[in-house]
Formats: structure tokens, C-alpha cells, sequence
């Protein structure tokens, strides 16, 4: 039986109350961890079925965060490899939470590392705009300040869920000078604004990105003003399953987040809630990244050393299923 922890793990991502794609995957090691931890049973054989499980249920939570299915594969891949020499179930349980733990240094480490490299982009005296609320785009942003560099930052509401509220008060925590504004003031606000910083859920092979629903108007709008356009994201949140053409999910959410309860009874009007956009390469300047800059062309030269054997899996898979 999975654990009631772990199933309120997943609740909890899936309902948005564990948000930002480097959270998510962090999350969703520790969920393995916690999974193997509570395993009691003494069958190898049934802890790898179980561990499959509790993969699906986490892998299934949200759609479009890449860096999920990715973080789940960091873990899965190593403890598979880990299965040549392992016996009993406590070998297994050890493995699991051993790259698990990894998982989730590397995943702090990255964030630390993109921080130090994307602040030498920001100049004193720089006024930058970032959208929703992204763990990597702060970490630039404050470190700059940190840094002594006097900045001003624009953070949009981001609606519907509204995570720029959260992004205005950790950047007003480290006492960064912060305005909040609406979506919809991003063209008239452009012309004030000299680096637009944003997060990604998603990175694609030809260098598209996937973040939060208005990412990519911003993006027309920085490109229109000659505004550089940066990207910040640890390698894990690049897809590897867009080399071979598959697309990434947009996730459409309840559309009650959008409007209150009493729109509702205007029976003949849709209400849709996509929660992602896509950006793209043409619009973006340059990805920040833990191993530093690439231009957003280069995605499939990441995606080639890092995860190769998931393209070369997917292949094989593919080539079989062709020929039955």
C-alpha cells in the first residue's frame, strides 16, 4: 500500500499547492524516498512493483512539468542499474532513497549554480521583469542584488492562480525594489524594462519553451522593444522525448480558477484554463543553465549527452512497435 504521505504528496502537486517545476521534482524524489522508506515487505520482486506505482501515481500529477518524469528517470535509471548487485529488500530501499537524496542535492546545487551565473548578466541600475514564480529567475535576481547591484524588478500578477504574489513578497523579503503589476501592463510597461528573467517548466530539443501561460506574449513583447530575453532552467527540465516529435502536454486546468462560481450560470459559454504557453527560440537570447550559457539551438546538443539512452530506449521502442 502506497503511503498516506506520499499520496498527499501527489495531491498536493496536483493541486498546485507544490508549485514550480524545481520543486515538483524535488518532490517527487523525496516521494520515492519516503515510498521505499515505509516498504515492509521482504519480496524484491514485489518492492520494484510497488516502486512502479508509486512512479505512475507521482509521474501522472502534472502533465507538462518535464522536469517530473525526469526527476523519476534520474532515480529509476540509477536503481536499475543498481539491481545487477542487489538482493534483498533493504539493498533495493537503500538505492531508492540513496539517488533520490542526489537527486535533490544536484537539484539545490543547480539553482545555487544558475544564481551565480545568470547575476553577471544583470548591470547596475537595470530595472528587470520576470512572470509567475520561479525558484531559478530569483535566485538570478537576488544574487545581483546581493551583489550590490541597484535594481528594480516588475513582477506580474501572473492569473490566474496569481504565483506573482508569491515572487513580489520573496523579492520584497530580500528588500529587492519590487512593483507588482497586471498582466495585461506588460506592453505598456516594456519600454521601462532593460532584462526580461523568467523560469521554464519545459525546454524542447529545438529550443521552445514551456513556462507559464502569458511567458510567450511577454516574449513578443521584449522581442518587439528589443528587450533580451533570458531563460532560466536546470538541465533535468529539458525534454528528451521532443527529439523524436513528441509534444509537450499543455495542461488545461479547472476553468473555476479563472472566474467565480456565479459566471457558471451562463450555461453557453466555454471557459478554458490552459496553464502553459509556449515560447518560441526565435524570441528567447540566451538559457541559463548549472553548466552556463547556451543559446536555446543548442537544447538538442543537452539533450544528446544527458539523456541519449531515453532517446535510444524511446527509439528501440518505437522501431519495435513499427515492425509488429
Amino acid at each position: 500500500m502506497i503511503p498516506e504521505s506520499v499520496l498527499k504528496l501527489a495531491e498536493d502537486i496536483k493541486a498546485m499547492r507544490i508549485r514550480g517545476a524545481g520543486r515538483i521534482a524535488r518532490a517527487v524524489a523525496k516521494g520515492l524516498a519516503e515510498a521505499a522508506t515505509a516498504y515492509t515487505g521482504d519480496s524484491l520482486e514485489e518492492f520494484n512493483e510497488y516502486i512502479r506505482r508509486v512512479a505512475k501515481l507521482l509521474r501522472e500529477t502534472r502533465p507538462t512539468a518535464v522536469s517530473l518524469p525526469n526527476a523519476i528517470s534520474y532515480i529509476l535509471s540509477r536503481y536499475k542499474r543498481d539491481l545487477e548487485y542487489i538482493e534483498r529488500v533493504h539493498e533495493a530501499r537503500e538505492s531508492i532513497i540513496t539517488h533520490a537524496t542526489e537527486f535533490i542535492k544536484y537539484s539545490l546545487e543547480a539553482v545555487k549554480k544558475i544564481g551565480i551565473i545568470g547575476s553577471h548578466m544583470i548591470s547596475s541600475g537595470e530595472t528587470i521583469l520576470t512572470h509567475c514564480n520561479s525558484s531559478t529567475a530569483l535566485e538570478i535576481i537576488i544574487r545581483a542584488f546581493k551583489d550590490g547591484k541597484d535594481i528594480e524588478v516588475f513582477a506580474t500578477e501572473t492569473r490566474p492562480k496569481c504565483q506573482g504574489y508569491i515572487t513580489a513578497g520573496i523579492l520584497k523579503r530580500n528588500n529587492v525594489p519590487t512593483v507588482l503589476i497586471p498582466d495585461s501592463a506588460i506592453k505598456s510597461i516594456m519600454k521601462k524594462i532593460d532584462k526580461v528573467i523568467v523560469g521554464a517548466d519545459a525546454i524542447a530539443a529545438n529550443g521552445a519553451v514551456v513556462n507559464k501561460v502569458g511567458t510567450s506574449l511577454i516574449a513578443l513583447a521584449a522581442n518587439e522593444a528589443s528587450v533580451d530575453f533570458i531563460v532560466a532552467a536546470e538541465t533535468y527540465k529539458f525534454s528528451p522525448v521532443t527529439v523524436l516529435g513528441e509534444l509537450v502536454e499543455i495542461e488545461e486546468r479547472d476553468p473555476r480558477e479563472v472566474c467565480s462560481e456565479k459566471f457558471f450560470r451562463y450555461k453557453k459559454i466555454k471557459i478554458r484554463n490552459p496553464a502553459f504557453d509556449i515560447t518560441p527560440p526565435e524570441y528567447i537570447d540566451i538559457i541559463v543553465t548549472e553548466r552556463g550559457l547556451i543559446p536555446p539551438q543548442a537544447a538538442i546538443l543537452v539533450l544528446s549527452e544527458d539523456y541519449g539512452w531515453i532517446i535510444m530506449d524511446r527509439m528501440i521502442k518505437l522501431t519495435s512497435a513499427l515492425e509488429e
